[in-house]
């Protein structure tokens, strides 16, 4: 089996006094082309796994940047759309399946859907038609990144790859959805190392992108009106006076 992860100089942390109510053996952000974070909006999740939403905007790449917060060796399934982003079959988030590799305490950003060996084609927000998973008519997953964490069996390893760039079943389709498409290529070369993944998932962090409209209706952010519509107080007022309200009660 055939595994793949990101080679770069390896990033440590420095030790902090802050204690964490819940440790997260990976952070997941999701960047845009500058490096920086889209603000992500947590929600509740159980004690082995994070959930949040994130805004998705028409058009926009993005990278998702994932650190190791352990002093261990971990191989993390990253689907996008329901699809495994390395071999783009469909993804059940389970131990089999092709996976990154990250040495302890690294970083890296995965900017797309690998393509070959030393190239990937770049993730970017798009409608749900013209999304990667839409190709292969699966919607059963539309929206939604997820990274689970595996742990390295302790005794027994086989080979797999590594990169060295540093830095189902379908369901009906909801048109106006969010997904993401399959963008330009991008060079991002591999190697072969050795990783045998534990069988159970260790962690799993979730993100569902949505587009604002549909984040303001949920209430998961704050919207005023104006922000999102083009009513206009003058054109859109009422045509003739209404009753005040001591009036009414009569």
């Amino acid at each position: 089996m055939k595994y793949i992860a990101l080679w770069f100089t390896v990033m440590m942390l420095v030790a902090s006094g802050n204690v964490w109510a819940k440790f997260e053996p990976v952070t997941v952000e999701v960047v845009d082309d500058r490096g920086y974070e889209l603000p992500l909006y947590p929600v509740a999740a159980e004690r082995d796994e994070s959930r949040n939403y994130l805004q998705a905007i028409q058009g926009e790449r993005y990278g998702l940047k994932i650190r190791n917060n352990t002093a261990k060796r971990i191989g993390v399934v990253v689907a996008v759309d329901g699809r495994n982003i390395i071999s783009g079959k469909p993804s059940y988030l389970k131990h089999h399946e092709r996976m990154y590799i990250l040495n302890p305490h690294q970083t890296q950003v995965y900017e797309g859907w690998r393509t070959g060996k030393n190239q990937v084609n770049r993730f970017y927000f798009s409608s749900e038609d013209h999304s990667y998973a839409a190709a292969w008519d699966d919607y059963s997953a539309m929206g939604t990144i997820a990274v689970a964490v595996f742990d390295q069996k302790p005794v027994y390893h086989q080979p797999q790859y590594q990169s060295r760039k540093g830095t189902a079943k379908s369901r009906a389709r909801h048109k106006g959805d969010a997904g993401t498409g399959f963008g330009e290529e991008s060079y991002s070369p591999s190697r072969v190392v050795e990783f045998e993944p534990q069988r159970h998932v260790e962690y799993t962090s979730l993100i569902k992108y949505e587009w604002r409209e549909s984040l303001c209706q949920k209430g998961i952010i704050s919207c005023h009106r104006e922000q999102y519509s083009r009513h206009n107080r003058i054109w859109d007022s009422e045509r003739y006076a209404p009753y005040p309200n001591w009036r009414r009660r009569h």
